[in-house]
């Protein structure tokens, strides 16, 4: 078991909160009951098993396909997502009394789109949240509707990733697809129709379609007649800790798990990994590096910077927080060990890399190998490498697209901070997170101290809090958190290596508007 704190479990009857279709009290203690958390993920669905205590009892992952039927275009079946989840949590609840299970509840990859018939089928594979096909619609919605409109009515601006844009895109161009809709669902949900039988949706994965009013908190009528669809189309808005009903019969068979299970709405990923690492208090900050790279500041209030440049999205509470995303990370790693390099021990060939040169490397890594999102928003924009010369190696090479990763998560902070927000730590997790050299490389180029949480789960168990929550274990986001998340490593950045990295900053921060003009050509 791997402790994450023990939890103030409540003992005796405890009710679930009056967002559930039925008030249900438990005999036992609810130290007793266990809670799942599903990370709906864009390579897997990971779950994790969490017991009343805070304990983790047990993780399963299972890999589904992706498929690029044309260059910058992401897709997925909806049904393997569902396929996986059922083999997952037969293996996750391996010699547990499954009688003990009381929630579920799900983090998951935002933006996609998913559409069900009348007949409540999948009509065509989802489009992901990191497919770029929408760049026309992107443009349209910035450039007619106009940046001000929408922002005025969904407190931000269109990326290619965003909801809407895919929406319109299929009603240009599968026009057959469009006129079949019933249903418009994002990836999580999806999991959690099929468990309840409910259209449900959070308000944290409901801010990333450009479809909500972020600060009302309710659809936007004007934002769904742009992209003409009605709000039957649209799931029910629900709190991240809101249960939304429990197993249908049909699915406690499939899943084999009592009907009494109760199904929280969950959040968007970062939303739900936001909860995981305690980033639910105002001036809270989080910083992901996984396949995309994610920047995370709570807030108490409503904030829209100048330019959009961060979303504004509603928490997995009832707060908001700030959100920049770009849409290469850890995939950027990835990208140059395995496909260019032809190597799988990352630790091996970044063991290679003299420390001593850190923030004196002459080689810069633009890490836009899929366009870019925040802060630029620019699907043409491209990766590339600048200064190389004829002593260049594989080491200076690899310790770039490392500090191109960090450059462009200082891009983001930079947003926040131009709007007054000081920020002088940051909770550090992703996959990126577990490397000691970029962890180093990382708290210098942004200079603040870097927080690495004793579990790193993530959005999975994020989610397993907010069912935890759900179920009256908690009575709010903020006491659960309080009890569960701790802090095992603290990563402070060196004044000197700091102003080293400054100064590269300054020179990186001018790469991308002087070619900024030459990647949109060169897609022409």
């Amino acid at each position: 078991m791997i402790g994450i704190g023990r939890a103030r479990a409540r003992t005796g009857n405890a009710v679930f909160p009056t967002g559930c279709h039925s008030l249900v009290k438990f005999q036992r203690g609810l130290e007793s009951m266990y809670y799942i958390g599903i990370d709906l993920g864009t390579s897997a669905v990971k779950l994790l098993l969490m017991d009343g205590e805070g304990n983790i009892r047990n993780m399963v992952s299972r890999e589904y396909p992706i498929s690029f039927p044309h260059p910058t275009w992401a897709e997925q079946e909806p049904e393997d997502w569902w396929t996986q989840t059922k083999e997952g949590l037969d293996d996750l609840l391996s010699g547990i009394d499954r009688k003990l299970v009381a929630g579920i509840s799900f983090g998951g990859q935002m933006h996609g789109l998913v559409i069900l018939d009348q007949e409540d089928a999948v009509i065509r594979p989802a489009i992901l949240w990191n497919d770029s096909r929408t760049a026309e619609e992107t443009d349209y919605l910035n450039e007619k509707i106009g940046r001000d409109f929408l922002s005025r009515h969904t407190g931000n601006i269109a990326f290619t990733g965003f909801t809407a844009p895919k929406i319109l895109w299929l009603k240009a161009h599968e026009p057959g697809h469009f006129a079949r809709i019933r249903k418009i669902m994002l990836p999580k949900d999806y999991l959690a129709y099929r468990m309840t039988g409910v259209y449900a949706t959070d308000f944290s994965d409901a801010s990333g379609t450009l479809l909500l009013d972020v600060q009302g908190r309710t659809w936007s009528k004007e934002m769904l007649a742009i992209c003409g669809v009605t709000e039957d189309m649209l799931p029910g808005l629900y709190r991240s800790c809101d249960c939304i009903g429990s197993l249908t019969a049909q699915a406690a068979e499939e899943l084999g798990l009592p009907c009494e299970v109760k199904v929280a709405a969950g959040a968007g990923d970062n939303a739900a990994a936001a909860v995981a690492t305690g980033t639910v208090a105002e001036g809270g900050c989080n910083l992901s590096i996984g396949t995309s790279g994610t920047l995370l500041i709570a807030s108490d209030h409503f904030r829209v910077d100048a330019d959009n440049a961060l979303h504004s999205f509603c928490d997995a509470g009832d707060k908001y927080h700030l959100m920049g995303c770009m849409l290469s990370a850890a995939s950027c790693n990835q990208w140059w060990m395995e496909k260019i390099l032809s190597e799988r021990d990352y630790a091996r060939a970044q063991s290679r890399i003299d420390e001593r040169g850190l923030g004196r490397n002459q080689v810069f890594f633009l890490p836009y190998l899929m366009g870019e999102r925040s802060p630029l928003n620019d699907p043409y924009a491209r990766a590339c490498f600048l200064g190389m010369t004829m002593d260049t190696g594989r080491e200076e090479l690899t310790q770039a697209v490392m500090e191109g990763v960090a450059f462009a998560c200082r891009d983001m902070l930079e947003v926040a901070r131009g709007q007054g927000i000081v920020i002088n730590r940051s909770r550090l997790v992703g996959g990126g997170a577990r490397s000691s050299l970029w962890q180093k490389i990382l708290a210098n180029v942004l200079g603040i101290e870097l927080e690495l949480p004793e579990t790193e789960e993530g959005p999975s168990l994020g989610a397993a809090i907010l069912a935890a929550v759900a179920c009256g274990a908690y009575a709010d986001l903020n006491e659960a958190v309080r009890a569960l998340v701790r802090v095992k490593k603290t990563i402070a950045p060196d004044p000197v290596l700091t102003q080293r990295y400054q100064e590269r900053y300054e020179k990186f921060s001018k790469l991308y508007p002087a070619l900024r003009e030459v990647f949109r050509a060169l897609a022409e």
